[in-house]
């Protein structure tokens, strides 16, 4: 398969460059080819979009949602091809992945039905005869950058709501997944969207994502990816006044009170820490364990370990894949060398494939370092998990909200009172009680605070706020 911009209607190839796409999970297979874009390529999309706005945000809410359902049907009768191109893409276990473009139809349904909500309200007006109210309109073309790590889902959970409210998109996927968005972007096609609407350019964000940060008039912009680059388009969005959000790292804590059920705890944790090879912004990274439980549980967690099996992405049967790239690779491997050279071992999985073969790196669980070490401050995004001990639940807690993150959090607990009184005292936007941290449901807000996040939230109904703004409107008749 070959990648392609998807331009005022048009499918296009462009001539910034070419890579070939190995298969993480086996560098000897090619997937395809991705082609780049230039300069005037995102320049051209963001025309596109502008010139296809007035038209989109004057059709009656319905039609549009009646152009989601089908992009939803479409996506679920197609749901297997793109799954598996997407594990060969970017390593996500097969299983995992048809979860995830799941997950894409049932947001695709939940924001097409949101085009026969109400979308306003009637509010008293100071003076006899008069009406006022309000109703939310678009915010106008929007500029959407997405990651490699959820290639199918986080496009679409920022590409429906944008619709379903009347903005026109250009969409900037992260290089290593423009294969999925060549196909997701299909999908969309064929269900009918007007040409314009959506628009898809494939680059390097050093190329065209600064380019549609800098050089297309954008009305909003949402990005997902590091804090690092997060922070720089939100620089770049504050000086042109475009309405932004950011979601970005995280350094997400267990917390594991002395009477917590390890048969709850453990499996929640494991999942949390090592499904997509820990490539998840929400993924668990630190475990804070009250010390009274501390050798029982990493006993526990070590023999759980021995369960998860890494594996080829393509078969059912694996835990966790490889890590989506050799840059990524790179990056996780010099935190396992760190954590091999200054930390104590309290686990390591093993595995009967070649790991030569492809990115892979074994899960890994360790000890025996300070609250700010790196292990424990930075964050990883990858399948390594660092134990800390806490004496009590005061100092667990205060080990959870000491970091620059804020995204997500959970506690073991059988005591109802330090479980709700974590959900209220733990720094993050999205917080649990005897669940794993990573993952939330589509309805549900996504979102963090502190470093995480530029505080607004995705999914759900609070994603059409971001998507819309409010008009206030009143009529005297008398």
């Amino acid at each position: 398969m070959e990648s392609r911009n998807w331009v005022g209607g048009e499918w296009i190839t462009p001539k910034g460059g070419q890579v070939t796409v190995k298969n993480p999970s086996d560098l000897d297979e090619t997937v395809g080819v991705a082609h780049f874009s230039l300069h005037e390529d995102m320049v051209e999309a963001g025309h596109a979009a502008r010139r296809a706005l007035s038209a989109w945000a004057k059709r009656i809410a319905p039609e549009r949602g009646e152009i989601l359902q089908r992009a939803a049907v479409l996506l679920e009768q197609q749901s297997e091809d793109i799954a598996q191109l997407a594990s060969r893409e970017m390593g996500k276990p097969i299983t995992e992945m048809k979860g995830e473009v799941m997950r894409g139809v049932n947001l695709l349904r939940y924001y097409a039905a949101e085009g026969a909500r109400a979308f306003g309200t009637v509010i008293p007006a100071s003076q006899t005869q008069a009406l006022q109210y309000t109703k939310r309109v678009p915010l106008g073309v929007v500029g959407v950058i997405t990651p490699w790590n959820f290639p199918v889902a986080i496009p679409i959970w920022k590409i429906a709501p944008a619709l379903i409210c009347g903005n026109t998109v250009v969409w900037k996927p992260a290089e290593i997944a423009s294969l999925t968005a060549t196909r997701v972007t299909e999908v969309f096609a064929a269900a009918g969207l007007p040409a314009g609407v959506l628009n898809l350019v494939i680059g390097a964000g050093k190329d065209v994502g600064n380019t549609l940060l800098s050089d297309v008039e954008l009305d909003g912009l949402s990005f997902t990816g590091s804090t690092a680059t997060g922070m720089h388009v939100a620089a770049m969005a504050a000086q042109r006044n475009i309405k932004y959000q950011t979601e970005m790292g995280g350094k997400n804590a267990a917390v594991v009170l002395a009477d917590a059920d390890l048969a709850v705890a453990v499996p929640a944790i494991l999942s949390g820490a090592f499904r997509s090879a820990g490539q998840k912004c929400t993924a668990t990274s630190r475990v804070i364990v009250e010390s009274a439980l501390f050798d029982a549980f990493s006993e526990a967690l070590g023999e759980g370990l021995k369960s998860v099996y890494l594996g080829l992405a393509s078969d059912p049967k694996a835990y966790l894949g490889p890590v989506a790239s050799a840059d990524q690779y790179e990056k996780v491997t010099k935190f396992v060398q760190m954590a091999e050279q200054e930390a104590e071992l309290v686990a390591k999985a093993t595995t009967d494939i070649d790991i030569a073969r492809g990115h892979y790196v074994l899960p890994m669980v360790v000890t025996g370092v300070a609250q700010d070490h790196a292990l424990v401050k930075e964050e990883v995004f990858g399948p390594l998990v660092t134990l800390l001990p806490a004496d009590d639940f005061d100092a667990a807690l205060a080990l959870c909200n000491d970091t620059m993150y804020g995204l997500s959090a959970s506690v073991f607990t059988q005591d109802l009172r330090k479980g709700l009184r974590f959900l209220d005292e733990a720094e993050v936007g999205m917080v649990r009680v005897n669940q794993e941290t990573a993952g939330v449901e589509y309805q549900a807000p996504f979102g963090g605070m502190k470093m995480s996040s530029s505080h607004t939230r995705e999914q759900g109904q609070a994603s059409l706020d971001f998507y819309s703004q409010i008009k206030t409107c009143a009529v005297y008749y008398g």
